[in-house]
């Protein structure tokens, strides 16, 4: 399976160096490791942010160290696959993207156990069914993340630009709740304000060399699966995956979101909006924790959930597991680890990322000054929340199809059709 090349979390390098807490952790797997000496957990560098106050915690209240090994979202993803695949670790638990559990699942110890009505009640159940592999559960949900929507505040409440808006479209101005909505705020909201002659305020962008987004109009257009059914069938080419696809292009077609669409990708979008230059864009919940006190929208940012499409609300879930090796001989001690973490999510609210995983973690946050998080229980409550296919070709897929489907359906005047026919065809050849 081809390595992720995509990672949404733009503010956190990662450092590619171990941080250790407390004690220094003896070796993964090393049967010969006395209990309670410490555990080794690789991480990517979200992933680190989030657990250090929680393992902090943990070895204060058992006396077990946490070493992190932190490593970039590309070596991780080669590191676990090398190691698992030899059956040799280096580590007692892993924080697994959602689109590798598929991939990396069977080397994983069964957390069965953990999963009880009361933890299951705390999870949205996108998380829970995500969370199995093989009749499994393999990954405890760590951290979760969703796309919503950002809107700047101060452009919406500019009495100049509400009369203007209602003037032309016969209602008031506000956040958009469908697409059509959302395409009248941004063909209004693409604007030259300083009278130059020249655009430099657009409505929305589009993001044309990542997918996420545009699978989230395929469920909000009505899909029940995103490119694969629920038996494994491609249906990338139906009714909903075209729907979705002339939606997330239209902007494009309109001339209302800045050139260059088909390499857009999550740095260059939340750079434009940071900057000014978006009235609009749809983009990861845990990103207005990261806003820049500099920046001209600091201040200005609203957020609530994605405009819903023909099929209502949805949104795709952008969770973390964390996971044990069969493999390492301190399996106890990793589970141990990892339910402290569940019973101890909210810790990772007061961090850089600023996520957790459970409802009541997130319903813990101060919605004043984290509007961000009500927004994204919002989205992973929405009914059409979906987790993306459960196979391990799925970043093959990503990589090698849908990416370079939607940079040239972003270029403007494509064929829609033709281009979801051809994929469907590429990805029958990925799977079968």
């Amino acid at each position: 399976m081809p390595r992720q090349r995509k990672n949404p979390y733009l503010a956190l390098p990662a450092a590619g160096v171990a941080l250790a807490l407390g004690l220094s952790a003896c070796g993964a797997g090393d049967a010969s490791a006395p209990a309670g000496e410490g555990l080794t957990v690789l991480v990517e560098g979200g992933g680190r942010a989030v657990l250090t106050p929680i393992a902090e915690a943990f070895e204060a209240e058992t006396g077990t160290s946490v070493t992190f090994v932190e490593l970039p979202y590309e070596s991780l993803f080669d590191r676990l696959n090398t190691e698992l695949s030899a059956g040799n670790v280096s580590f007692d638990v892993a924080a697994l993207d959602a689109i590798w559990l598929s991939a990396f699942g069977p080397g994983m110890e069964p957390l069965d156990d953990m999963f009880t009505d009361s933890v299951q009640g705390d999870l949205f159940p996108a998380l829970i069914e995500e969370a199995q592999v093989g009749g499994h559960f393999v990954g405890m949900p760590a951290w979760t993340n969703a796309q919503i929507l950002y809107y700047r505040t101060d452009l919406f409440s500019d009495p100049e630009q509400q009369e203007a808006f209602s003037a032309e479209y016969g209602r008031e101005l506000a956040p958009p709740t469908t697409w059509e909505e959302y395409m009248e705020v941004a063909e209004f909201f693409t604007q030259d304000t300083d009278g130059d002659g020249t655009t430099d305020l657009y409505g929305a962008d589009v993001k044309g060399a990542v997918e996420t987004e545009w699978l989230s109009l395929v469920l909000q257009a009505g899909a029940e699966n995103m490119v694969l059914d629920a038996d494994g069938n491609v249906i990338v080419n139906d009714a909903d995956h075209k729907a979705a696809l002339d939606a997330y292009i239209a902007p494009v077609e309109a001339d209302i979101a800045p050139a260059g669409a088909s390499q857009v990708d999550w740095a260059t979008a939340q750079n434009s909006f940071n900057q000014g230059q978006l009235a609009m864009t749809r983009f990861w919940a845990h990103a207005y924790a990261q806003i820049p006190e500099d920046s001209p929208v600091h201040g200005n940012v609203g957020v609530t959930t994605m405009p819903a499409g023909p099929g209502g609300e949805a949104a795709v879930p952008g969770a973390w597991y964390l996971s044990v090796p069969e493999a390492t001989a301190n399996q106890e001690q990793a589970k141990e680890f990892v339910q402290f973490v569940f019973d101890h999510n909210e810790l990772g609210l007061d961090t850089d990322l600023g996520l957790a995983a459970t409802v009541s973690a997130l319903e813990s946050g101060d919605a004043s000054e984290r509007p961000n998080l009500a927004a994204l229980i919002a989205a992973l409550d929405a009914p059409g929340t979906t987790p993306r296919p459960a196979t391990e070709r799925w970043q093959e897929i990503v990589d090698a199809v849908l990416i370079p489907m939607l940079q040239e359906a972003t270029t403007g005047g494509a064929d829609t059709q033709a281009l979801l026919d051809r994929a469907a065809e590429q990805i029958e050849a990925i799977v079968n």
